[in-house]
């Protein structure tokens, strides 16, 4: 079970802090455990006594628990503030909180706000064992008509990928509590230190911790926070986690512990950075800019080559609520619509500090056509994962790529 210690202090020490129960050896740094089975008591007595138990440090065997995760769920339940429990992947933890919950009706994200395939996917698996039914997460026509209410789950992900705005969970707490149903919450985007689902209603959190908190784009993982009021869910999560055999691998606990270590300063620089690039593309782009006319200009570039920009920042009218729910940031992904297909294919061989690949997260930027990984994405769209690297330097290599595409001079 996570422990409360030093349940009042920041996010920020929590990171550190949050596993010190755990830490039994003389070593500061946590020690990596690879063994998948543990020694039994050599006193008989004491064979049958204690069992393993969720949370707890009797080991036996490493799909029930093994030490580097539960040093990491101790670190995550902690700074999330609820009861966090770890698996092999994003869509592992969301297929464990769908297996739970065994909802008869979900509603999901469709169109701009569909959020990651991976997760729709999920569901299309659960309709072949179960009939579930899944309905348009904003026509509430539909939640009528397929019966969603007691038991049901309205899932949503915010930010959502692949652009980087944000829905208000607030909101969607109320409308799913109305009908007596879930509100789970895909927090990917909008990890600890920026957004707490928990705290504006959300029955039930989800992350790929692929993603920002493992951070160095070296290991996979998933992980769900119940709150506190539901420890019967984590308890019952956790015994199923031994039979879903989902479980997060021993290296992947302490790369996650590690990377946990430096979260709060790393999202909170990635969004800086983000907000950053977006502003000065949002002044370059929408005519906003005093930069000038001349075919060589900033503003001229940019408005020739990028149609529009979406992120969280940008949205002005929804900032009532919005600067509420992410008070430190309004996170570090965002997507460019440019001008066609054919300049979206191209703009990522043409830039030197973004590589070109899928995920998100990392410490380095990241820019994908995303038509790859998604072909219901419109063609146009390139998502940027904005990393710590300095933010006048990405932006100056995103113009030089806008020059390269317009066969202007492009600086090396």
């Amino acid at each position: 079970m996570p422990s409360d210690h030093h349940h009042h202090h920041h996010p920020s020490t929590l990171a550190i802090h949050g596993d010190d129960p755990f830490a039994t050896s003389i070593d500061i740094a946590p020690p990596l455990h690879v063994s998948t089975t543990f020694r039994y008591s050599n006193n008989p007595d004491e064979l049958l006594s204690s069992p393993p138990t969720s949370g707890g440090q009797s080991f036996v065997y490493s799909r029930v628990a093994e030490p580097n995760t539960t040093r990491l769920e101790a670190v995550l339940s902690a700074v999330t503030k609820g009861h966090a429990l770890t698996y092999a992947s994003g869509l592992a933890a969301f297929h464990a909180m769908m297996v739970y919950l065994r909802p008869s009706v979900v509603a999901i994200g469709h169109g701009d706000r569909a959020g990651y395939h991976g997760c729709h996917g999920v569901l299309e698996l659960l309709k072949k064992l179960y009939g579930l039914r899944v309905v348009d997460l904003e026509d509430e026509k539909a939640w009528d008509e397929a019966g969603l209410g007691a038991g049901d789950v309205v899932h949503i992900e915010t930010p959502i990928n692949p652009y980087g705005e944000a829905l208000n969970i607030k909101a969607y707490a109320e409308r799913a509590h109305k009908r007596g149903a879930y509100l789970t919450v895909d927090s990917t985007f909008g990890p600890p230190t920026l957004q707490d689902p928990l705290e504006l209603g959300a029955d039930c959190v989800m992350h790929s911790g692929t993603k920002y908190l493992g951070g160095h784009s070296d290991m996979l993982c998933g992980v769900v926070v119940v709150p506190h009021s539901r420890k019967e869910w984590f308890e019952g999560m956790w015994t199923e986690r031994m039979f879903l055999g989902s479980v997060l691998g021993s290296l992947e606990g302490w790369l996650g512990l590690r990377s946990m270590r430096t979260l709060d300063l790393r999202v909170k620089m990635q969004s800086r950075n983000a907000e950053a690039l977006v502003a000065w593309l949002d002044e370059m782009a929408n005519g906003k800019s005093s930069d000038g006319a001349s075919e060589d200009s900033a503003a001229f570039v940019t408005a020739s080559v990028v149609h529009r920009i979406q992120h969280a920042s940008l949205q002005k009218d929804d900032f009532e609520w919005l600067k509420v729910q992410m008070p430190n940031g309004f996170g570090p992904v965002f997507a460019l619509w440019m001008k066609d297909e054919d300049l979206a294919r191209k703009l990522p061989s043409k830039l030197k500090l973004f590589h070109h690949a899928t995920s998100l997260g990392g410490v380095e930027s990241l820019v994908e056509w995303r038509k790859i990984s998604d072909p219901s994405i419109d063609p146009r769209v390139l998502r940027f994962s904005i990393g710590v690297e300095n933010w006048e330097d990405l932006r100056d290599d995103l113009l030089q790529g806008f020059k390269a595409l317009l066969g202007k001079d492009n600086t090396n």
